[in-house]
Parts: C-alpha cells; sequence; structure tokens
C-alpha cells in the first residue's frame, strides 16, 4: 500500500470530512472524538447502597457515658463519695456509744431502737451542707471547668448542638448526685445492720411498721433527696455557664445555699421561706409519717421541679449564645 493511500485512508463508520481532508491515524492509537463518544454511550453506575443517617440517640447516649465515666473516675470525686460514705458510720458510732446509758430517748433512742433510722438520720446531718457540697463541685463544674480547660471549642466542634450538650452535662450532675444519696443511704443502712437491732420501725407518730415497709420508705426517701439535689445541680450548672473559672461557680453556688440556710433561721422572714430550695431538703421525714404525707413530698417536687425549669432555662439561655472565647 502506498504512502498516499495511507493518508486518505478513513475509519470505517466515520462520515468524510470533504474533498482534500486528510486525518492521519497512528497504529495502536484511537482518536479523541472517538474515545468521547465511547464514553457518553457508557451506560451510567448504579448507585451504591446508601449510608444510614447518624443515629442522633447514640451519639448521645456514647457522649453521656464518657461524661459519667470522667466524672467517676476523677479522684476528687471518688474522695467527696467515700468522706459521705464515712459520715454515717462515724454518727453511728457515735450513737452507738450513746446509747449505752440506761435512760435514752428522742432521736439516739429512735436510732437504738431499730437500725433503719439511722439512715433518716444520716440524711438530716447531710443534706444541708455535705451533699450540696459535692453536688455543687461537679455542677460548678460541668461547663466552665471545660471552657477554663480549652476543652469546651472542641466539644462545640463536633455536630453534637449546645443544646444537647448542656443535657448531657446536666443529666451527668443529676446521676451523681442521686449516687451521692445512694452511697449516703447503703452506708448508713449496713452500718444501722451492724451496730443496732432489727425489727418494727416506730414512726414519728407513734405507729409501727414492718420492716419491709420501712425499707420500701427508705426508697422514696431516696428519691426525694436525689431530687431536691438534682435541683441544686440546676442551679449549678447555670451559674457555671457565666464563667470560665469552675471554683467561681462552684463558690457562688455554695454561697446561694449558705445564705439560704441563714435567711431560714430568721424568724421575721418566714413569708419567704417556701420559696428557698433548702426549706423542702428535709421534708423527706413524710416518709415517717403514717399514712406517708404525700402531699408534703408532692408539694415538694413540685418546688424542686419549678427550680430545674427556671435554672434550666437560664442556662440553655446563656450558653446557646455564648461566645466561646477558649
Amino acid at each position: 500500500m502506498s504512502t498516499a493511500e495511507t493518508q486518505t485512508r478513513q475509519t470505517p463508520g466515520e462520515p468524510s470530512s470533504g474533498a482534500g481532508t486528510q486525518e492521519r491515524r497512528t497504529p495502536g492509537l484511537v482518536p479523541v472524538t472517538e474515545t468521547m463518544r465511547t464514553a457518553e454511550r457508557r451506560p451510567p453506575e448504579p448507585p451504591g447502597p446508601a449510608q444510614p443517617p447518624a443515629r442522633l440517640p447514640s451519639a448521645f447516649w456514647r457522649l453521656l457515658g464518657s461524661e459519667l465515666g470522667l466524672t467517676f473516675r476523677r479522684p476528687r470525686n471518688q474522695v467527696m463519695l467515700a468522706v459521705l460514705a464515712s459520715v454515717p458510720v462515724l454518727i453511728g458510732i457515735g450513737l452507738r456509744i450513746a446509747s449505752g446509758d440506761e435512760a435514752v430517748g428522742g432521736l439516739i433512742g429512735a436510732v437504738a431502737g431499730n437500725s433503719l433510722m439511722l439512715t433518716f438520720v444520716s440524711f438530716s446531718f447531710l443534706v444541708l451542707l455535705l451533699m450540696p457540697i459535692a453536688v455543687s463541685v461537679v455542677g460548678g463544674d460541668s461547663i466552665a471547668g471545660e471552657a477554663g480547660a480549652g476543652t469546651l471549642r472542641y466539644l462545640l466542634a463536633a455536630p453534637a448542638g449546645r443544646t444537647r450538650l448542656l443535657v448531657v452535662k446536666y443529666l451527668n450532675v443529676v446521676i451523681f448526685a442521686y449516687a451521692v444519696t445512694a452511697v449516703v443511704a447503703l452506708s448508713a443502712l449496713i452500718t444501722g445492720l451492724i451496730l443496732f437491732p432489727v425489727g418494727p420501725v416506730t414512726l414519728l407518730s407513734g405507729n409501727t411498721v414492718s420492716v419491709a415497709d420501712g425499707l420500701l420508705r427508705i426508697l422514696i426517701s431516696m428519691g426525694y433527696v436525689g431530687a431536691g439535689m438534682a435541683a441544686l445541680a440546676a442551679v449549678a450548672v447555670a451559674l457555671s455557664t457565666f464563667t470560665e473559672v469552675s471554683i467561681g461557680a462552684i463558690a457562688a453556688t455554695m454561697v446561694l445555699v449558705i445564705v439560704t440556710q441563714v435567711l431560714r433561721a430568721i424568724p421575721q422572714l418566714a413569708e419567704i421561706m417556701p420559696y428557698l430550695l433548702p426549706t423542702w431538703w428535709t421534708r423527706f421525714d413524710a416518709v415517717l409519717r403514717s399514712p406517708v404525707d404525700f402531699a408534703d413530698l408532692g408539694q415538694g417536687l413540685l418546688v424542686f421541679g419549678a427550680y430545674i425549669l427556671l435554672f434550666g432555662s437560664i442556662a440553655w439561655a446563656r450558653f446557646s449564645g455564648k461566645d466561646i472565647t477558649s
């Protein structure tokens, strides 16, 4: 085949480019126009399997589990739980020594007569100061501690949302508050069973109930006291959103508790006592009446719910529009 014939030969199936037009083909290569047409004729690839959407509930529980792990592994919080567990033991030993006298009555006589009463006595001693201190430390450190350590910005960089992060922080403090309540109750119950006799429980109203009924009343008091500490947790978390120094939020919460305790001791201010949170912490003694004064307990729970709603709204309003600078 001559060179001229090779230069003027066209690819089969292609239209002629006209007279005098020559297309040169190099053996083994395909013209660009043919490659583009082939790509246009290629059928589209079927779409891959759709990725499942992110499950917000699972992410929520993972974040809450991480917070709980950090809270209960922190040595400071473990020490506070240990101190709270030791106080009922000291109270029980002191009441045991005092009950050695022949004539005892009142509180000592009630505890010496039945081991279950030590739980209620321990709550009476601890619910006004030591238990609020423990809850205030964890609650005041919830947001301010992250801001002070410079980790709050990284937490908000994840697609968790400020509202969900705030809810997780608050639930973490609430669970710790109920853990504090359970530690006090369990320590007092074990100590009472060791040091004092077990039998029917004599209530404040003079009636006697069985041991099973007494244990049920302890569970009710635990739920009520835990709700009171959850209300204080809302106050501490709200104050924690206003500062980047955790000790400031903790101190502010404790000052608020102490001031309200002082106000309760002034008889001339009796009209404001129903609005003060510590006033309702000791109303768990309604379980020591026969029948249980559920109306008093219900009123206390309404007060706790009002505090949670009020200070929870303050925390959300502050945290949702807060500029994170650290």
